[in-house]
């Protein structure tokens, strides 16, 4: 009566609009490489241990490299009633092979069977983020060597705050996102376990070889380029339930999304009139449908906005997994979609960025002719003043005074005649000169990690070794 392959107890036929209603083909047939991966190592596997002949192994291999070729080819009719990208890949298995077919899925659950693929999936998925991420830093410190010698103001609250190298935010970018390469190398770990042979809860009787398939898969506990060892999932019943690595693979993936957005927001500021720091490429910008002269930043605007979509796919899973028994629960059916669509919108934002990286242009003739606004060597002569055994709290107090003065006669801190600044404070001498203004200001910054000239160069060379390759 049934062509389910779960029919057998059944006396009804399933009602269709529950057939629509709890299918997943129309998402998850994007796992259908590591699928296949994952039925020809558990074949593999099978076979060694006696469970098929090396025979009817050939077979199921052989014929599913056929099918996967025809997936590929977009050949392969997606049908509700087959529910699943699983399913529909058994089903093209005994059609072709029969019996034979039939025996793939000896010792092993659909439970098991998800939860290897989307491992699968996950861990090919966060490499090639890796690289991508990867492809961002360089395009960052590429441009370090264009903008060698700008010099551009640091804000806090949005307000001018001191000078720092241009090179220096982007090597803060840089370092955002090699934080976000750690992350997906540390959840790499956790996903890099096998499931497989968990069964559907409880494991089997049946002799199978879980440190087989996990060699045969590239489940290690690590990197995925480490072969060194292997990992098997230790637990069978947490095996079924167990999503904490997709959890943290979307986290990570909202990190990246929210480190990219504010870089977006950022030169979205910055290529404004008002900010005029940057012009952006034109094949990255749009126009508006009534205002000629307009330069719209949207493909930065889209990549801040895209970032409420991935944060939104964290909230749906863990929402999602909050209230789960164990072991496995078909609730874990839509635990996909926060995924694929927190990756795919990651990834094309990521695609995107490395190009208008390197094409924007600072534009250094703005930059440089208000650079000298809002006292960014203020907190340099402060420092002047502690060099020189003035109170922190005291030298404050002076420079705050001197900036007042400053604004009260429209003019900058190095404007002012010695005189008046030895009236502020009798500590300052004919050399304070050497420490006012932004270009003094870049020279004197030398704590590692500052946004000071020869330490950004520090740091620029150390970036350069760190991406060779």
């Amino acid at each position: 009566m049934s062509v389910k392959p779960w029919g057998g107890a059944f006396d009804e036929q399933t009602d269709p609009r529950v057939e629509k209603f709890t299918e997943s083909i129309s998402f998850d047939h994007r796992l259908a490489a590591v699928d296949i991966r994952g039925s020809q190592a558990h074949a593999r596997m099978l076979a060694k241990v006696g469970l098929l002949t090396a025979d009817e192994c050939r077979q199921i291999v052989e014929t599913l490299d056929q099918i996967g070729g025809e997936i590929a080819r977009g050949e392969m009719v997606w049908k509700t009633e087959l529910e699943d990208i699983h399913m529909h890949i058994e089903s093209a298995l005994i059609q072709r092979i029969g019996d034979v077919g039939r025996k793939l899925h000896t010792a092993r659950s659909r439970n098991d069977q998800v939860s290897t693929d989307l491992k699968l999936y996950v861990r090919d998925s966060l490499t090639t983020l890796d690289g991508l991420l990867e492809e961002l830093q360089k395009a960052f410190v590429e441009r370090c060597e264009a903008d060698a010698d700008v010099v551009l103001p640091g804000f806090t609250h949005l307000q001018r705050a001191q000078p720092v190298m241009a090179s220096h935010y982007w090597l803060a970018y840089c370092e955002k996102f090699q934080r976000d390469r750690e992350r997906i190398a540390d959840c790499l770990k956790r996903v890099n376990v096998l499931p497989l042979g968990a069964a559907a809860l409880a494991g089997t009787s049946l002799p199978i070889d879980r440190d087989e398939s996990a060699k045969l898969l590239g489940f290690t506990g690590a990197a995925a380029t480490d072969t060194g060892s292997i990992a098997v999932a230790a637990n069978s019943l947490d095996v079924s339930s167990d999503r904490d690595y997709l959890a943290e693979s979307i986290f990570d993936l909202s990190l990246i999304a929210v480190h990219l957005s504010g870089w977006a927001e950022e030169w979205i500021l910055w290529c404004t009139t008002e900010f005029g720091f940057l012009k952006l490429p034109d094949a990255y910008t749009t126009g508006s449908s009534i205002m000629p002269q307009k330069r719209n930043p949207d493909v930065l605007e889209l990549i801040r906005g895209k970032s409420a979509r991935v944060i939104a796919d964290v909230t749906q899973i863990l929402t999602l997994l909050k209230g789960l028994p164990l072991a496995y629960n078909r609730d874990l059916q839509e635990d996909k979609l926060a995924f694929f669509d927190a990756l795919d919108t990651v990834q094309a934002c990521l695609e995107l960025a490395p190009n208008i990286v390197r094409r924007a242009r600072l534009q250094v003739e703005t930059i440089n002719a208000r650079l000298e606004e809002g006292f960014l060597d203020a907190t340099t002569l402060m420092e002047y003043l502690i060099g020189r055994g003035v109170p922190m709290r005291t030298g404050h107090e002076v420079v705050g005074k001197l900036v007042r003065l400053c604004e009260s006669k429209k003019c900058k801190l190095a404007d002012l005649p010695l005189a008046e600044l030895q009236q502020a404070c009798d500590k300052i001498e004919a050399g304070v000169s050497d420490y006012i203004g932004v270009q003094n200001v870049v020279a004197r910054l030398s704590s590692h990690g500052s946004g000071g000239r020869a330490a950004v160069q520090t740091q620029v060379a150390a970036w350069r070794e760190r991406l060779k390759g």
